[in-house]
């Protein structure tokens, strides 16, 4: 089974070229945003429409509720159903979330979740006891671990109780729950045009109503929406909480974007295993043609 990966920092252009891929691929698209799997979160995720869907079946949008937990590990289980599910499909992976991206394509760590009782007992223990206790389990774990960090001290220690594995193995063993080999490609453009095109997609998300979708979400879920610290999201609540302007709002917006973006920069970058096009030296249907043709070698 194989896939693409369509990944790159918000506003770059992802959607369009894999509307265009899943057509010719007849793919399916699985979102990998962790903002979009909020329901009722649509101007501001610039979530993808009906008439952009363009007929292909989209995955992983409008999942949960805003106001609920959704960890990585949730994202991977239910895509990994997914794509069990369809392997006789082919399949892209589009969004700009890199941790949401690795899950899947190279599963997470082998660590248990948290025991609670076990948890307790250590929190109670002395932090030097603590740290003596690693030392003695798992000596690579305390020689990374500074000895005033007890949470992870104890999270190591916990991990060894739970698994009688240690820490510092079981945490870089990661499991994969699907059978499908993607080619990761990831789209750049030029800086500063590119957060040109951020700036103006701010304002075209006012114009279509992110104003009045904050309002909405606010008033249904109240304060519990501002744990979740999406932007486009806190920056309103601010504004109607009359901590600052609307004009303020809408600059710091364009502001945390821009500085998504280089960090989502940095995440890519740091993965050798990406492909990058950029939109500046290459037009989308020569990258088209180029990463079709990656595909059917892959």
């Amino acid at each position: 089974m194989k896939g693409i990966v369509i990944a790159g920092p918000t506003g770059v252009g992802k959607t369009e070229l894999s509307i265009k891929l899943a057509k010719a691929l007849n793919a399916d698209i699985i979102s990998a945003d962790s903002a979009q799997v909020y329901k009722g979160m649509d101007v501001g995720t610039a979530k993808v429409t009906e008439e952009e869907m363009n007929g292909v079946t989209h995955h992983m949008l409008d999942i949960v509720e805003p106001i609920k937990k959704y960890s990585v590990g949730d994202y991977q289980r239910t895509v990994d159903e997914i794509l069990n599910k369809i392997e006789e499909k082919n399949v892209l992976l589009v969004g700009g979330t890199g941790l949401y991206i690795d899950s899947v394509v190279r599963g997470l760590s082998a660590l248990p979740e948290s025991d609670l009782i076990i948890r307790e007992k250590l929190m109670k223990q002395d932090g030097e006891e603590l740290f003596n206790i690693l030392k003695e389990v798992d000596p690579e774990s305390a020689e990374a671990i500074h000895p005033n960090n007890k949470r992870r001290v104890e999270r190591a220690v916990e991990v060894f109780y739970q698994t009688g594995e240690k820490f510092s193995v079981l945490s870089k063993k990661n499991i994969k729950g699907n059978n499908f080999k993607f080619l990761k490609v990831a789209l750049e453009r030029d800086r500063t045009n590119l957060y040109d095109r951020i700036n103006l997609r701010v304002d075209i998300m006012m114009e279509n109503g992110l104003l009045e979708e904050v309002k909405f979400l606010y008033e249904k879920y109240g304060e519990n929406l501002k744990k979740i610290n999406i932007i486009g999201y806190s920056e309103i609540i601010s504004y109607l909480n009359n901590e600052i302007s609307l004009d303020e709002a809408i600059e710091l917006i364009k502001k945390n974007s821009r500085n998504y973006a280089k960090r989502q920069f940095t995440w890519f970058k740091n993965d050798h295993d990406y492909i990058w096009y950029d939109l500046e030296k290459m037009s989308q249907d020569e990258i088209f043609s180029d990463i079709l043709e990656r595909f059917k070698t892959l």
